[in-house]
């Protein structure tokens, strides 16, 4: 379950400005808040000793992004004590390091510059991060976090079951579209879109035959109608409960 079915669902984005530190890292964890004080990764060391096996840690850095916030001595920490993966609106150094440990890291940067361990910050309070659009996102504890080589998307707490129901839902109807594709049919038609909407467009008379729409006549039995489209592409609530504690394979 990936992060661009999870948003199209209602998780919420994060900025596109954060990318994972190594190819295929991924994870979905409830989240534990962190919040650095500028410059300092103090708040780091603490939330690696106190947050719970099990959850990821979700870091604000106080708008003071050019610092390597998690080294490999952080990395092997949380990784060591059970932390399913960080996600931070500032840098990281020692990346291949971090991707020696296999933690997932998600960041904004790499940074050699090494961050202070001396300043204050908070662990367990609500944080903001940056996220798409103009406006940043309130992380709290009992929210979820879900990130991989698309992106990150946070759950809101009291709306996981939900999202990962319709996303469940959402699945199945896109692995329908993918078969339908398999089997000649054009995405034009599946997802009900209007090519002469495109300027140049020259393709009316082969795209009538290959849809099976003959003059004066009804589609015939592949066509795929309306109503279909309308069900392959909706996310329809889910059908059966999903559990909070939940986390994709």
């Amino acid at each position: 379950m990936g992060t661009v079915a999870l948003a199209r669902c209602g998780g919420r984005p994060l900025g596109a400005h954060l990318f994972s530190v190594w190819p295929g890292a991924a994870f979905a964890a409830s989240v534990f808040p962190v919040r650095c004080a500028p410059g300092d990764n103090l708040a780091l060391h603490v939330a690696v000793e106190q947050a719970p096996p099990g959850s990821a840690l979700a870091v604000d850095v106080a708008g003071e992004t050019e610092y390597g916030y998690v080294d490999e001595i952080l990395a092997v920490a949380a990784h060591t004590r059970g932390i399913e993966g960080i996600v931070l609106d500032g840098c990281v150094r020692d990346i291949a390091a971090i991707a020696r440990c296999e933690l997932p890291v998600f960041s904004a940067g790499v940074s050699v510059r090494e961050a202070g361990h001396h300043a204050g910050g908070s662990v367990g309070q609500a944080i903001t991060m940056s996220a798409t659009g103009p406006v940043p996102l309130q992380a709290r504890r009992g929210d979820w976090i879900a990130a991989d080589d698309d992106g990150v998307v946070l759950l809101p707490r009291g709306q996981v079951s939900s999202i990962i129901g319709k996303t469940v839902d959402s699945l199945s109807h896109e692995q329908e579209l993918i078969e339908a594709v398999h089997a000649g049919q054009s995405t034009l038609d599946l997802l009900g879109l209007d090519p002469s909407q495109v300027s140049g467009w020259e393709g009316a008379g082969e795209h009538r035959q290959r849809r099976g729409v003959r003059p004066g006549g009804p589609p015939h039995e592949g066509a795929v109608h309306g109503e279909a489209r309308t069900q392959l592409r909706s996310c329809n609530p889910p059908h059966t409960s999903v559990g909070e504690g939940r986390r994709r394979d």
